[in-house]
């Protein structure tokens, strides 16, 4: 029998950046304070991503307005997201669980599974618990982590109690353990799904496991089938160890309304220098790029193409999306634009053609090397010299990992 362990980050963001304060010698623990990570709060990006226990304790929520997290608590200590930071410190723990087995699967930047082939219940339990505090000795910030014998379990055990703890929640478990909870806290059951259960007279996740599933099916259809087999501890999908990259993306909220095609354009540059940063920082070279959409009416519509070659240079990509983004644009205002690039492969093994400008390429990678030696607003285009865009525009990574959306 496969152990199936669940790796979760407390407070994700809120944990990196205090490990990454304390490397630099920054004499503070926002940890220890009540802070939260959020964007900027003159603009459409306040939003808080990660929170403090002292933060809670003033029913401060992920996703609310910093706005609103400020009327709660006056002095809350507000700390910009740094994205490089967190995929520095998700990239560094997955390598570290590589060490206890090959086989890890990545779930988002801050969660993940691992499986092991060749232990017992009995031995997984202190086997997470070394994993736990090697991970809080090594990195500085704690995980849960959860155990059973499939994905779905495993990721309901570590949610029971946080932070820093191990619980398990085999399939002799879940009577006691799983069917007493709410049924809004079991994976897929969502804000639209739980009120429906409700009216069903269904309130704990036990409630769900005992319901008639063709009353289920005949409500929900399929998503119905799905959350009754969940609430009986029962998970089909496959363990998939995580492959590389497929593609990198990078969107942003913009904190007013682009009607312009040069605006938007500018735009676009300032998602595509982080887009194509990351791309070299990956050692890769795409051959699909795309655009995506979003007007003030919350419309979507997003468009790709191939390219006639492999490139990393973040001219030819920026050029490549400036031509769909004229070719789709309907010219209402926009409210949001995201760029991503795909069909990676190493640029240590891409083929020579002569369409790429490699000198392009080039100074991209001078560029880099100063950036991230001396700040990202080192060096920057002409375009934002007198402009109040900011000239990298640097977004959550969507692509990389699933289940993850843009949010800042």
């Amino acid at each position: 029998m496969d152990i199936i362990m669940h790796i979760d980050v407390n407070s994700a963001f809120l944990a990196w950046t205090a490990a990454h304060e304390k490397q630099l010698g920054i004499d503070r623990d926002i940890r220890e304070v009540a802070s939260v990570i959020g964007g900027n709060e003159e603009n459409r990006h306040g939003i808080v991503l990660a929170k403090s226990i002292l933060a809670k304790k003033y029913k401060i929520q992920t996703g609310e307005s910093l706005h609103s997290a400020r009327k709660k608590c006056p002095n809350l200590l507000v700390v910009p997201p740094n994205y490089q930071v967190y995929v520095q410190a998700s990239q560094a723990l997955y390598d570290f669980l590589n060490t206890f087995s090959p086989d890890v699967e990545v779930f988002s930047i801050d969660e993940c599974f691992i499986r092991f082939t060749n232990i017992t219940e009995e031995e997984s339990i202190p086997l997470a618990y070394r994993i736990k505090d090697q991970i809080k000795d090594t990195f500085g910030y704690t995980v849960n982590i959860g155990i059973s014998e499939n994905k779905l379990l495993a990721k309901m055990a570590g949610d029971f109690e946080k932070p820093d703890k191990v619980h398990t929640c085999f399939p002799e478990e879940i009577k006691y353990k799983l069917w007493k909870l709410p049924v809004e806290e079991l994976y897929m059951v969502g804000r639209k799904t739980a009120p429906k259960l409700y009216d069903l007279g269904i309130y704990t996740i036990g409630d769900l496991a005992n319901t008639d599933i063709n009353i289920l099916s005949s409500l929900l259809k399929s998503h119905g089938r799905l959350i009754y087999a969940y609430a009986n501890g029962i998970d089909d999908s496959t363990f998939k160890p995580s492959a590389p990259v497929k593609s990198i993306g990078n969107s942003s909220t913009i904190k007013f309304d682009v009607e312009d095609r040069e605006t938007a354009h500018a735009v676009i540059l300032s998602l595509v220098e982080m887009t194509a940063w990351r791309l070299r920082k990956a050692n890769m070279v795409c051959r699909v790029v795309r655009i995506s959409i979003k007007d003030s009416l919350f419309s979507h519509v997003s468009h790709q193409r191939k390219l006639l070659y492999s490139t990393d240079s973040t001219t030819e990509i920026y050029k490549n999306i400036c031509i769909l983004f004229d070719e789709v644009w309907d010219k209402k205002p926009i409210r949001q634009l995201g760029v991503s690039v795909s069909d990676l492969c190493c640029s240590d093994i891409q083929q020579m053609n002569f369409f790429n400008n490699t000198n392009n390429s080039k100074l991209d990678k001078v560029i880099d090397s100063l950036r991230e030696k001396y700040g990202d607003t080192a060096i920057m285009r002409g375009v934002f010299a007198n402009s109040d865009l900011h000239p990298i525009l640097g977004g959550y990574p969507d692509d990389e990992y699933p289940g993850m959306t843009s949010i800042l």
